[in-house]
């Protein structure tokens, strides 16, 4: 069956940006050991792209002509009107993620559902309590503030670790799972 994953790397105090989307303390990490090994190997179980629209026009803004993703379907949650990439399987969509779920897991097929980003819109999916796992990239940067890398209201029921390594550079991956989605839909 199908996993949904949050596959996101964070700094030492958990933000996936800065307050003004800036990623360059996370670029300077680019092609550490270990890393693109780690995201090739979790895209050959992607069948399925979600994402938010802050996320879709941030890449359009920096990855022009460019999308990473040209054979891969791919929703985005925006309230804003874009323009899909040429060549790409891109649906826009509106509203609570869970009336979009059956979509995102037929689309998958045998694979997994990568939730691209921001954290508001992984966050939505752990308050629906269809959220599976957490893949993290512990990046060794502390930024003081920026956009948080799972903002949900209160704390979530305990998760399971279920693999950790050390990449290059001092990154640490941990894998986690929110447990089964009954348990987690209570």
């Amino acid at each position: 069956m199908s996993r949904i994953q949050y596959f996101v790397a964070a700094s030492l105090d958990g933000f996936i940006a800065t307050a003004k989307d800036d990623l360059a303390w996370l670029l300077e990490f680019d092609g550490f050991e270990g890393g693109k090994e780690s995201y090739a190997s979790f895209m050959d179980d992607v069948g399925c792209i979600v994402m938010g629209g802050e996320t879709f026009a941030w890449l359009m803004e920096h990855e022009p002509g460019n999308w990473p993703y040209p054979t891969t379907p791919c929703y985005i949650f925006t309230h804003h009107e874009f323009a899909a990439p040429p060549g790409s399987d891109v649906t826009f969509v509106r509203g609570p993620v869970q009336e979009f779920i059956a979509d995102f897991i037929a689309d998958a097929g045998t694979k997994n559902v990568w939730v691209v980003g921001g954290g508001n819109l992984a966050a939505q999916f752990a308050a629906a309590g269809r959220l599976d796992d957490i893949i993290l990239s512990v990046i060794p940067v502390v930024l003081g503030d920026g956009k948080r890398l799972l903002p949900v209201e209160g704390p979530t029921p305990p998760l399971q670790l279920t693999a950790s390594r050390t990449l290059g550079r001092g990154i640490v991956e941990l894998r986690y799972s929110f447990g089964s989605r009954e348990e987690s839909a209570v």
